[in-house]
């Protein structure tokens, strides 16, 4: 290949012959500037063109971030709420047993029951075999919410049937103590019974309504059964007399005392002493003539006698 250089110095044009290598060496040398030039404009233009996306990038993955740290807090929040209203649930059933245990105490006392096998301040007797851990399962949250709440109805039930069971032993007890039974003395024998017999003045066959209970003077006279004074005073024959309305029909009398205790209108118990043994009225000696009435009439008083107190 020929190349014709022109120069200033004489101006003359001359051909020179170049080899193929330094062709080759000129072409490749261009191409390498042009190359060089276009990568630097691509790089350029790619800074201008990636860098807003990358700091898209930042601020979507910072909004993220944010969004996942107030989820985060909302939970901590439910769930603090959440232990809040279990802790107070487990306050309120804890408060229940401990009235259940008091109205069980109350029950087993009216019962009369064994201290030692009722004993509602200790926790009852459990056992069972040992469970490996393999096959072990853990408690679940949602378990044991079912649990409270199965628990919760079960005490609900238990609390009705016990306060339905005191309010029947009371209204028993009740019974046994304004229902007349056991001697009107605390020491003392029976002198004359109930039916007819001979006056003790006359000889006459008359009707006993009582029974004479003879003992020593000044002893005792209690009460059979709880009721209200209706009478406190002389009264005919009765010499000084006390008359005590038990409720149901039932009245009972206590005459010829010596000196009397209570006051009409007062409320006794049963065994409550009500006045002292003597022998006031239509009497041949120190004694306590006990009579029972149901419904106004006069009864038998030897079966009240021999019931239990």
């Amino acid at each position: 290949m020929n190349v014709i250089l022109i120069t200033r110095s004489n101006a003359k044009a001359g051909p020179i012959k170049l080899g193929l290598g330094w062709l080759i060496a000129v072409l490749v040398a261009v191409l390498a500037t042009v190359a060089g030039g276009v990568g630097w404009a691509g790089y350029q233009v790619g800074l201008h063109e990636t860098a807003p996306a990358e700091g898209e990038e930042v601020a979507a993955l910072g909004s993220m971030l944010e969004q996942q740290r107030h989820e985060l807090q909302e939970t901590k929040a439910r769930t603090q709420e959440h232990l809040d209203a279990l802790a107070l649930r487990l306050g309120q059933m804890q408060s229940r047993l401990l009235r259940l245990d008091a109205l069980g105490e109350r029950l087993a006392e009216i019962g009369n029951l064994d201290e030692g096998e009722f004993n509602f301040s200790e926790t009852p007797p459990r056992g069972g075999l040992d469970v490996s851990a393999s096959t072990a399962q853990s408690t679940q949250l949602t378990d044991l919410l079912s649990d409270l709440s199965s628990l919760s109805r079960t005490i609900d039930d238990r609390e009705h049937q016990l306060n339905l069971l005191e309010d029947m032993l009371m209204n028993r007890k009740l019974r046994r103590q304004i229902h007349p039974s056991g001697r009107p003395v605390t020491s003392g024998w029976i002198s004359s019974r109930y039916g007819y017999r001979k006056d003790p003045f006359n000889g006459r066959r008359t009707f006993h309504q009582g029974v004479d209970v003879a003992g020593k003077k000044g002893s005792d006279v209690v009460a059979v059964a709880a009721g209200i004074v209706t009478w406190s005073g002389d009264r005919y024959g009765y010499g000084h007399l006390v008359e005590i309305n038990h409720g149901g029909g039932y009245v009972t009398r206590y005459g010829h005392n010596g000196k009397l205790l209570v006051e009409k209108g007062d409320t006794v118990a049963k065994g409550d002493v009500i006045a002292h043994m003597g022998s006031t009225g239509r009497s041949t000696g120190p004694h306590v003539h006990f009579e029972v009435l149901r419904n106004g009439k006069p009864v038998n008083p030897s079966k009240y006698l021999r019931a239990s107190k």
